[in-house]
């Protein structure tokens, strides 16, 4: 699901390079923001970046769940609006710009609901493969090679205080998860033979009683269930690096970013250990750094 993502992050970012392709709803960066190379604007996003930390910790300190459930519905709506506007475009759908970013934000619209309020396994890992994409798209016009470099390393050293000093992002993850009741990343849930056979059985005994008495027994057996997670900014940063390259470099070097990133992440699922956390971005950008370095020597 990571490589797939990847692989749609860097068409979609393709498709809005083209002129005639701008980013809907407002989101089209200004001509004198493009023209800073990524410099100039990146001090703006690591402070925006920051700002929506603490506000995320002082809303989950006040329990705001239904604004942030709010809060997440509308980023996510925006986010797969983006990435369908440009799906609609590819299938040269015989629409204004404006209707046919009207249509994306319909279609996203009911996916964002489900995804969000419904709580489907397989619809939130579908949206995801859209959503990082779409974000990707908005920051890559505004950052250069520089300053991707910069963002990356504060973004890998926020991430190991994170999730082992602090332990914060095992917190929002659980906080996400339970509270919530959605996650901002890929999330897979699984089992072992004999926990699979136990829910098969309580299926097969109380599915004809409704879904609130199959899903009360389902919790009154108290089964656990592991749960594999990729948090969403493991996913969105080697896109918009990815993207950067293509952006800079071509095809061939954007191509050799996704490759070390994803073995990248490779080497961090063979050394993790199952029941820990780990910040999977000083992973990802030791290896992406080596895929810089590929890329200028042949560049």
């Amino acid at each position: 699901m990571f490589l797939i993502t990847q692989f749609i992050g860097l068409a979609v970012i393709h498709g809005y390079q083209n002129p005639d392709n701008k980013l809907p709803f407002g989101m089209e960066p200004p001509t004198e923001i493009k023209e800073m190379n990524g410099t100039g604007f990146l001090v703006q996003i690591m402070i925006a970046f920051i700002f929506a930390i603490f506000l995320l910790f002082i809303l989950t300190r006040l329990n705001a769940e239904k604004f942030l459930r709010l809060w997440f519905f509308v980023v996510t709506t925006l986010a797969i609006a983006l990435t369908l506007n440009l799906i609609l475009v590819f299938l040269k759908i015989n629409l204004s710009p404006i209707r046919l970013s009207i249509l994306a934000i319909v279609i996203a619209f009911p996916l964002a609901v489900y995804k969000i309020f419904k709580r489907d396994i397989i619809i939130h890992n579908i949206t995801e493969l859209m959503i990082y994409p779409g974000i990707a798209a908005v920051f890559v016009p505004i950052l250069g090679s520089l300053g991707i470099i910069i963002l990356l390393l504060a973004i890998s050293l926020y991430d190991i205080w994170a999730v082992w000093k602090s332990e914060f992002m095992q917190k929002m993850a659980n906080y996400q998860i339970n509270n919530l009741k959605i996650f901002t990343g890929f999330f897979v849930p699984y089992t072992n033979k004999g926990q699979r056979n136990k829910i098969q059985k309580i299926k097969e005994k109380y599915a004809k009683k409704g879904e609130k008495e199959l899903e009360k027994q389902l919790k009154k057996a108290k089964i656990k269930i592991n749960l594999a997670i990729l948090g969403g900014g493991d996913v969105i940063f080697p896109i918009i690096t990815a993207g950067i390259f293509y952006k800079v470099l071509g095809l061939v070097p954007a191509l050799i970013i996704i490759l070390s990133a994803t073995i990248g992440l490779l080497v961090l699922f063979m050394m993790a250990r199952k029941g820990k956390f780990y910040p999977a971005m000083p992973f990802l950008t030791i290896a992406m750094y080596l895929g810089m370095m590929v890329s200028w020597l042949i560049y």
